[in-house]
Parts: structure tokens; sequence; C-alpha cells
């Protein structure tokens, strides 16, 4: 399982899934990656040999990639430093939400993570 050090929200996670649960015709089993992605990249990549509705997570943000493939060892890549931006907690600051600086302690704008 991948998480984050801060948040400790995952980002990836690799499982061993029965090839019938994921719809493939040989019987066995095979590890896939599950990372979180964009909803149009998902629907582009779904359809294609290695990629999956996610097993185990939310269908429509999460895709499981089937492990032991080399030609997809860039994409992995590529699909796990998405999800781990997708993932990330985002900041912001108590000034662009419409608070008050100077209702924090010091009267300096603080970021909030919202994570």
């Amino acid at each position: 399982m991948l998480r984050h050090n801060d948040n400790n929200k995952w980002y990836g996670v690799v499982l061993e899934v029965s090839t019938d649960k994921l719809g493939l015709p040989e019987a066995g089993i095979v590890d896939v990656l599950n990372v979180k992605s964009d909803l149009l990249l998902i629907g582009s990549l779904r359809g294609q040999k290695g990629y999956f509705l996610a097993y185990h997570m939310n269908k429509e943000k999460w895709l499981s990639i089937q492990l032991g493939k080399p030609e997809l060892d860039d994409a992995i890549k590529d699909l796990l430093s998405l999800s781990y931006e997708l993932t990330a907690p985002k900041k912001r600051n108590l000034k662009s939400s419409g608070k008050n600086p100077g209702d924090s302690a010091n009267g300096k704008e603080k970021e909030i993570d919202e994570g």
C-alpha cells in the first residue's frame, strides 16, 4: 500500500486479484496496481489491454492496472505520479478563503491543510 506521509491517504495499492473478477478469460491470479485517476483518462484507458475498472475501489475515480506487463511500465509511472498528486492534501490561504488574515494569532496568513 502506498500512502502519503502527511495525510495517510492511499495513492496506490497492489492487490492479488482473481482473473475472473477482472473479466479475463484465463483462470488464475494476477497482480494489479490500483491508482486514482482522472475520469476522462480512466474512460480512455479502460478499454485497453491491461487496464480495468478498479477492483475493490470507486470505479469512477480509481483504475486497476495489471502488473508484470513491461509495455505498461512507463504508463504505470505516469499514472502513479498523477494518483499521488490527486490524493495529496490541498493547501489554501486564509486570505483566498475570504477570512480576515487578522483572525490568526499573529495577523499573518497561514495555510490550512484540507487533506
